[in-house]
């Protein structure tokens, strides 16, 4: 899964953490080939070689769904949200101070909505969320 992308996210950097998912969904689009991960996500072939981490999760699930070492994209997104709630639970982490430790611009609102799933967020900020999370769990 996209979550595991690294056996131990925060005992690496956050740039670490971010080619790991890059990876992950470029190993994808190699499977699958530009044409199919493109038209899967609903983006260009480009964003796809330049910038992968400005996909949203569901865009990056649908990719990665279309291999066969990957379950169906909701099945991803909703290990990975999984993933994280339970980090913020392991961790003794509220929204709050998630937004205070995480290096993106939205408030604890913003990022628990983002978990949950009722906004957008990149991959990129997703690697933030899940990076300070795992720093947290891993002290």
């Amino acid at each position: 899964m996209l979550h595991d992308a690294v056996a131990q996210p925060g005992a690496v950097s956050l740039d670490e953490l971010r080619v790991a998912y890059e990876d992950k969904i470029r190993d994808a689009v190699a499977t699958a080939g530009a044409d199919a991960a493109a038209d899967a996500a609903g983006v260009s072939e480009d964003l796809l070689s330049n910038g992968v981490l400005e996909l949203t999760l569901e865009q990056a699930a649908s990719i990665l769904a279309l291999t066969d070492d990957y379950p169906d994209a909701d099945a991803i997104v909703w290990e990975f949200r999984d993933h994280l709630l339970m980090g913020m639970t392991s961790g003794i982490l509220d929204v709050d101070t998630l937004a205070s430790e995480v290096d993106i611009d939205r408030s604890g609102q913003e990022i628990q909505q983002a978990i949950e799933g009722r906004t957008a967020a990149t991959l990129d900020e997703l690697a933030a969320i899940h990076h300070v999370i795992a720093v947290r769990n891993e002290r």
